[in-house]
C-alpha cells in the first residue's frame, strides 16, 4: 500500500492531514496522471465536502484540464457515470463511513472503477517528485446534471421492473443523513415501492446513527420495519456504496449473509461464473458458488482490490463483508441502491420472505471488532499469532483457519489507526468462544 493512499482512497482528517494545500498538490498529481480532461467531480454531504470540491475544481482547471460537477451524489453514482458518460476519469471527494471530521478523495478510472494499486502508487511518484504543470490554458469548468439519472437508469436495466411492482413492496429506507439520499428513494418510486425515510436529511455531521451502519446502530431501522409490516429495511453508509440490510422480523443481516443470499440467486441465473471477494468474508462462499459450478477467488481487503480482480477476471460478482456488494454487469464497484434492486427483484421472482430465504441457506456465525493500534504494535500482534498451531494466511494481516469451519483474522485498518479482528464459526457459542480468546490475546499484547 502506498504512502497517501489507503485501503480506499486519500483520507485524512480535514485541515490537519488533508489540509487544502494538500489537496491542491494532490489533485494537480491527479491531472498529471490523468493528462486530459474532462474529469467528473462529485461529492457526499460532509461539511468540508464543498469547499474541497472547488479546490480540487481550481487546479484541474489550472492543469489545462476540463472537469464537470455533478454535485452531491453517491460514489457509485458517480463512477457509473464516469463510464456511460464518456469522462476520462472521475474524482469523488468522500471519506466514505469515517467520521464527520475526515474527508478524502476516491479516484476514479475512465472505466468507471478505482484506479489500480498500480496507478496509485504512479499518482504518489508524481506527487512526491513534484512532476505537476501549471498550463497556460485554463480548463473549462462546467456542471453535470445527467448523473443520477443515467446511474438509476443503468440499475434499472438490470432488473425485472414489472415483477417488482407488482409485488407492491414496502421499504424503510435508512438513508445515515448520507449521499443515498439523492438517489434510493427515487429508484423505489420508480419500482413502485412504498418507502418509509429514516434520518433522510443529509447532515456531515451524520447525527442519526454515524456514518457507518452497523448491527448496533440500526435499532430505530429495525423497530420501523416491524411496526410499519414492511418487506424489508436497508441502512447505506455515509456515501451510499454499502449497504445492511434488515429483514420483515426486524433482524439485522451481516453483509456476509445479504452477500451470500444475493451471489446464490445471481449464480442459479448465471452458473459456472467467476466471484471475487476478500480473504475476511465468510467461507461459506466456496459452497453456495460449488453448487453452480462456480469458482470463488480472493483478494486482500479493500474495494479496489476486488473491483480490479472483478476487471482482470471477468468476474460477474464481488463483495465484502462489510456490505459492500458489486454487480458485473453493472458495473464493478460497491453500489447500495444496485444491491437494494437486486434483493428487490430476488424477492418479487421467489415470493418468499427475506427471512425465509434467509432460513434457505447454509448456517454460519459471524463477528468482528476494531481496537485503536499502531502499525509498530500490529508487528507485535502478527508475531503473537504466527506461533499459533494452525494453517496461517498473510494474504492482508493473519488469518488462523482453526478448522473446517472456524477461522480469526486480524488486519491493520488502511483508512484508521486501528486493528481489525474477524471472525467465522459454524455456530454462535463457538464464535463467541473463538472471539473472545483471540481479543485477549490481541489486546494482551497492547497492553506490554
Amino acid at each position: 500500500m502506498g504512502k497517501l493512499f489507503g485501503t480506499n482512497g486519500v483520507r485524512g482528517v480535514f485541515e490537519e492531514d488533508l489540509t487544502l494545500d494538500f489537496i491542491s498538490k494532490i489533485t494537480a498529481s491527479l491531472a498529471a496522471f490523468f493528462k486530459k480532461g474532462p474529469i467528473l467531480v462529485g461529492y457526499d454531504g460532509r461539511v468540508s465536502s464543498t469547499i474541497i470540491s472547488k479546490v480540487v475544481i481550481a487546479t484541474l482547471s489550472s492543469s489545462g484540464l476540463d472537469s464537470a460537477v455533478c454535485g452531491l451524489v453517491p460514489t457509485p453514482c458517480l463512477q457509473y457515470a464516469t463510464k456511460k458518460l464518456g469522462y476520462n476519469g472521475g474524482i469523488m471527494i468522500t471519506a466514505s463511513h469515517n467520521p464527520p471530521q475526515y474527508n478524502g478523495l476516491k479516484v476514479i478510472a475512465k472505466d468507471g472503477i478505482e484506479i489500480s494499486r498500480e496507478d496509485e502508487l504512479k499518482v504518489e511518484e508524481i506527487y512526491f517528485t513534484k512532476k505537476w504543470k501549471i498550463s497556460k490554458k485554463f480548463g473549462i469548468i462546467t456542471t453535470e446534471p445527467k448523473a443520477i439519472d443515467v446511474y438509476l437508469s443503468g440499475i434499472k436495466k438490470q432488473i425485472n421492473i414489472k415483477k417488482i411492482k407488482s409485488l407492491h413492496p414496502t421499504i424503510v429506507l435508512d438513508l445515515g443523513n448520507g449521499a443515498q439520499a439523492e438517489a434510493a428513494p427515487i429508484l423505489c418510486k420508480d419500482l413502485g415501492c412504498k418507502t418509509i425515510l429514516i434520518n433522510e436529511k443529509i447532515d456531515g455531521a451524520f447525527p442519526g446513527r454515524g456514518s457507518e451502519p452497523t448491527p448496533q446502530n440500526l435499532e430505530k431501522l429495525s423497530k420501523m420495519v416491524v411496526k410499519s409490516k414492511a418487506d424489508f429495511g436497508i441502512a447505506f453508509d455515509g456515501d451510499g456504496d454499502r449497504s445492511i440490510f434488515c429483514d420483515e422480523s426486524g433482524k439485522i443481516l451481516t453483509g456476509d449473509r445479504s452477500a451470500l443470499l444475493l451471489s446464490k440467486y445471481i449464480l442459479q441465473k448465471y452458473p459456472k461464473s467467476k466471484l471475487i471477494t476478500s480473504v475476511n468474508s465468510t467461507s461459506v462462499i466456496e459452497k453456495i458458488a460449488s453448487d453452480s459450478q462456480s469458482n470463488v477467488l480472493r483478494t486482500k481487503v479493500g474495494s479496489v482490490e476486488v473491483s480490479r480482480k472483478m476487471v482482470k477476471e471477468k468476474a460477474i460478482i464481488g463483495f465484502e463483508e462489510n456490505g459492500g456488494f458489486m454487480f458485473g454487469k453493472h458495473n464493478q464497484v460497491r453500489d447500495g441502491s444496485m444491491t437494494m434492486a437486486i434483493l428487490l427483484d430476488l424477492l418479487a421472482t421467489t415470493g418468499n420472505s427475506l427471512s425465509k430465504e434467509m432460513d434457505s441457506l447454509p448456517p454460519s456465525f459471524t463477528t468482528k471488532d476494531k481496537i485503536n493500534c499502531t502499525k509498530d504494535e500490529f508487528k507485535k500482534i502478527i508475531q503473537i499469532l504466527q506461533s499459533e498451531p494452525y494453517k496461517k494466511d498473510l494474504t492482508d494481516g493473519i488469518k488462523l483457519s482453526l478448522d473446517t469451519s472456524s477461522w480469526i483474522m486480524v488486519r491493520l485498518s488502511g483508512t484508521e489507526p486501528i486493528a481489525r479482528i474477524y471472525a467465522e464459526s459454524s455456530s454462535q457459542s463457538k464464535l463467541d468462544e473463538i472471539f473472545n480468546k483471540y481479543l485477549q490475546k490481541v489486546k494482551a499484547v497492547l497492553d506490554r
